[in-house]
């Protein structure tokens, strides 16, 4: 649903097709991750909705006829067990625009998914307030990047994506709310899995003695410690074990670490300890 747009009184005369792409522009934006209390002026288009009760409206046809029915009898039954209301608007060339508000009676309790693919994401959330004391902003964005980039639209379909994310919230509101969007994906789990492994190169360098008759150097590992344990700790752990119960992929990453560290403290032996004092010239 549409956001307040907020316009400057023009300093000199414009084209009309600069106004033209501007009117394109805000219109295209309409639709943002904005809670249902925003009061707004916007396109409004009641004749596009449909004459019965439904809680999706698939003016794009993102959806089969299957997995609409089966969408909103899922969505319905939702609503009548646990309380909160979960729509979906899909639109390309034509919206209802604000027109759904009053249509589908949302309110703070209300969820409102819209796939639009004009965009560079193809979804995006109107959120109600009670929904944030669940699920804060972050956890939006981080829903929207995941499911409505254009990679995810690629493997998946535009009709994936949608019930992907909308089963996500599901999920969560049968949680009691979630601070990240549960699951990990493998580019995720590929990302914490190299911070993992580059932890561990800094803890091996760090170790590798610099002293006759030391075999770590705890005092280094100890001083490096803020950053190897942010990339082992905060960027390659927390991201698993806040997502997911499988211990596989943290398995993965142990050993990535420990297996960057071994591998950094070898090298550094076989380059930098060469060059220690009081090692040239011994057998």
């Amino acid at each position: 649903m549409p956001g307040p747009i907020a316009t400057a009184a023009p300093t000199r005369r414009r084209s009309a097709a600069w106004g033209a792409g501007l009117s394109g522009l805000l219109l295209a934006a309409a639709l943002v991750l904005l809670p249902f209390g925003a009061t707004a002026r916007a396109f409004d288009n009641p004749d596009l909705l449909p004459d019965h009760p439904t809680p999706v409206i698939d003016l794009a046809r993102t959806l089969t006829d299957v997995q609409r029915s089966g969408l909103e009898q899922e969505l319905d039954d939702f609503e009548h067990g646990s309380g909160w209301k979960l729509r979906l608007l899909t639109q390309y060339d034509r919206t209802p625009g604000l027109a759904v508000k009053d249509f589908w009676q949302l309110d703070e309790r209300s969820l409102l998914v819209v796939a639009d693919e004009r965009g560079g994401n193809l979804l995006n959330f109107n959120v109600g307030d009670a929904l944030f004391a669940l699920m804060p902003r972050t956890f939006w964005v981080e829903l929207q990047t995941r499911y409505g980039n254009q990679y995810y639209v690629r493997d998946h379909g535009r009709d994936g994506a949608v019930l992907d994310a909308i089963h996500a919230v599901k999920g969560c509101l049968a949680m009691g709310g979630c601070q990240v969007v549960p699951g990990l994906p493998r580019e995720q789990w590929l990302l914490t899995l190299w911070t993992s492994i580059l932890g561990g190169l800094i803890v091996g360098f760090a170790a590798y003695p610099r002293h006759e008759g030391r075999r770590v150097e705890w005092g280094w590992v100890l001083l490096l410690s803020p950053l190897w344990i942010i990339l082992f700790g905060v960027f390659g752990v927390a991201p698993i074990v806040t997502r997911t119960s499988d211990l596989l992929p943290l398995l993965r990453n142990g050993l990535g670490f420990g297996a960057g560290a071994v591998g950094a403290y070898l090298i550094a032996q076989l380059t930098l300890g060469r060059s220690r004092p009081g090692t040239s010239g011994e057998g």
